[in-house]
């Protein structure tokens, strides 16, 4: 994948804190779509914790629109911002200094951020060796026969966890290829496996 696609540069952010909320705005929604919203954030002049915290929901929800399902990630940002404030007085990078499951489980208790949100304020923002498992994972993984069709977040994310070594660069790098792979490749219903950099590794 990297000699066919060469370095990723991911995750494009200014800050920890840019990263986690990159995070929950990327849900279900395209990149482009998450650098308006964050633009957006960052135009208002507030773009810090205690400032997002204290915006009326209807304003923030209102300028992060361009991420789509505004509403609902208005909310679940409101939320991440209350956990960073009382737990580390609004300084993301003060968790950095925690055990990595207990930092896990603290975000995922945190409503509207799953565990692929969580891992990957873990991977890109704390530089934790967490990996990230999305939708293009699954299907790469599946479609090689790696893992079981049915196969969970947990069970791929252990998957490729036992098989790597802790490197927070080489989990970084893995998987945003693995997600241009599936992209530009490995499509739900339209794959290119002749052209794909993986094709060679098919069953």
């Amino acid at each position: 994948m990297l000699d066919a696609l060469g370095p990723s540069h991911w995750w494009p952010a200014a800050t920890p804190f840019e990263v986690a909320v990159g995070a929950v705005l990327t849900q279900n929604t395209n990149w482009g779509n998450v650098e308006r919203a964050i633009a957006n954030l960052k135009a208002g002049g507030d773009f810090e914790v205690r400032a997002l915290a204290a915006l009326p929901d209807e304003v923030l929800a209102e300028r992060i629109r361009p991420a789509g399902y505004f509403r609902l990630k208005a909310r679940r940002l409101k939320n991440l911002l209350a956990m960073l404030v009382r737990e580390c007085d609004g300084d993301i990078t003060r968790l950095a200094g925690q055990d990595m499951e207990t930092i896990r489980g603290k975000l995922l208790a945190v409503s509207g951020v799953g565990p692929e949100t969580a891992d990957s304020i873990l991977l890109y923002a704390l530089g934790y060796p967490s990996f990230v498992v999305d939708a293009y994972t699954a299907r790469i993984c599946q479609r090689h026969g790696l893992t079981p069709e049915d196969a969970g977040y947990e069970e791929l994310r252990t998957f490729f966890m036992d098989g790597l070594p802790d490197d927070v660069s080489l989990y970084n790098e893995f998987h945003a290829l693995l997600v241009r792979v599936g992209n530009a490749w490995c499509r739900p219903r339209t794959p290119q496996c002749r052209e794909c950099p993986l094709e060679r590794f098919l069953p």
